[in-house]
């Protein structure tokens, strides 16, 4: 008789229900036998040091369902024919998701420099959460989301962006591509052709796919995207502060210019500032919301990149006149943010601990950046350029030698530095090969340099 391993008392699944999967997959995998005998409950139980009372749990339920046959004095057997029943095995291929970290490695994208976050304000303001907790507050959350975050966001975006807003205009999110979801459903539908930037942020192509929306690549310059007068897409994508990848600033007569197509065409721009407040070369740059006069600009913002992307929390402002719209839409696709988050995040921004993290964020990515840049430099020499950027939370290596980025990516990563190719960011326009790196994390200039002599023999290799 095949010896089964003991059940896992740590493991959430009954152990009759372990016991009964072992049998099925010794079955299963032939090594219990049409006809075998299987122990007597007894003596299993004792084997295995459980009570008598599971193992006929998980015999009774192998039986019911054709397994095990019993044989009164005999014992119990394997029921015959049960192994040609057995399903043949599925092979899946699993799908190749864009590459998400468990771990922090140097150089990723998207990740603040978590090492200066203030942990411990936070942990203060989640514990006084936590106990002021009423019973009312562990019910659904407001559709919109918490009042008190809404109120404060209002609040934040009219000093910083320039954004008057009522809190009802907003509407707080789990993210991105839940801010791209509601939009879509709110405003556009199957078919609408959708303005992207060429190159763009990838996630956005395939996420308008799915919701059977065309989109179109745009071109974008030194001074941004530039829509042709004569479009008659019913939305544009922006990212005007730093355009995502490249970051150059939305110029103000290319912001002027899709204002008007908008209000001519009645169409809808979505700005996406993923992260307008990290501008260095001077004040951040007013939001492209702030001008907007006819009501067609949707501002998307989040916390991703001020706070950390584990928060999971984003949020949109939406025209006045689209409230009433956008809070029929949300009943059925917003994706609702722990309420107890949101009164974290509320709390944080209304005791100006959040304008000072932003404040003191700008100073230490000013620094990181040149000194992340300086590294690379020194370590890499005339075999790569680094563009010049206003702002942002990454730096773009230019390689000059021609190769395949993609591929210098692919043994960047098994050597467990992360970069992304920049050519993978571009649908039509030839971007040239480079590496997008995010500096926030390097936290020195020779830690930078070192990791670009890691890069270097990468690229010689």
């Amino acid at each position: 008789m095949h010896t089964l391993p003991p059940p896992d008392p740590g493991s959430t699944e009954p152990i009759y229900r372990q016991l009964y999967w072992r049998f099925r997959r010794a079955i299963a995998e032939g090594l219990l036998k049409p006809g075998e005998r299987v122990p007597a409950a007894r003596a299993l139980a004792k084997e295995l040091g459980v009570a008598r009372g599971t193992i006929d749990n998980a015999y009774a339920l192998l039986t019911a369902e054709g397994y095990f046959e019993p044989r009164g004095q005999a014992g119990t057997v394997v029921a015959h024919g049960i192994a040609s029943a057995q399903p043949t095995p599925v092979v899946i291929t699993p799908y190749k998701a864009v590459r998400q970290q468990a771990q922090v490695l140097p150089f990723q994208m998207g990740l603040p420099a978590l090492d200066a976050f203030p942990r411990k304000i936070w942990s203060k303001i989640a514990a006084r959460c936590v106990r002021a907790t009423q019973l009312a507050d562990m019910a659904n959350p407001p559709i919109g989301g918490l009042p008190a975050l809404r109120t404060a966001i209002a609040s934040y975006l009219q000093v910083a962006r320039g954004i008057h807003c009522a809190p009802e205009q907003i509407f707080v999110t789990s993210g991105y591509r839940n801010t791209l979801s509601l939009i879509t459903h709110a405003l556009l539908k199957p078919g609408d052709e959708v303005l992207v930037e060429d190159p763009g942020y990838p996630p956005t192509r395939p996420l308008l796919s799915f919701l059977q929306i065309n989109t179109t690549p745009v071109p974008v310059d030194q001074d941004g995207l530039c829509v042709s007068p004569t479009s008659t897409a019913r939305a544009v994508i922006v990212t005007p502060a730093h355009q995502s990848p490249l970051c150059a600033s939305l110029s103000l007569p290319h912001r002027l210019a899709l204002l008007d197509w908008a209000r001519r065409e009645h169409a809808w721009i979505i700005e996406d500032d993923y992260d307008g407040e990290y501008r260095y070369v001077s004040r951040p740059l007013p939001a492209l919301k702030s001008l907007d006069r006819d009501g067609r600009v949707l501002y998307a913002g989040t916390f991703s990149k001020v706070l950390f992307p584990g928060i999971r929390l984003a949020y949109l402002v939406v025209p006045a006149a689209q409230v009433a719209r956008f809070e029929q839409v949300s009943q059925s696709f917003l994706g609702h943010c722990p309420e107890l988050t949101q009164a974290i995040v509320a709390s944080f921004i209304a005791e100006g601990h959040f304008a000072r993290h932003i404040q003191r964020m700008r100073k230490l990515y000013s620094e990181r950046r040149e000194a992340t840049a300086n590294g690379l430099r020194k370590a890499m020499g005339e075999h790569v350029s680094i563009d010049a950027q206003p702002g942002g939370m990454h730096l773009i290596l230019r390689l000059k030698a021609p190769q395949s980025d993609r591929l210098l990516v692919q043994k960047l990563a098994d050597e467990g530095i992360y970069a992304e190719a920049l050519s993978e960011w571009g649908v039509v326009q030839q971007t040239g090969p480079g590496l997008l790196l995010g500096f926030a994390n390097i936290d020195s200039q020779a830690r930078a340099e070192a990791l670009g002599r890691r890069i270097l023999a990468c690229l010689m290799a």
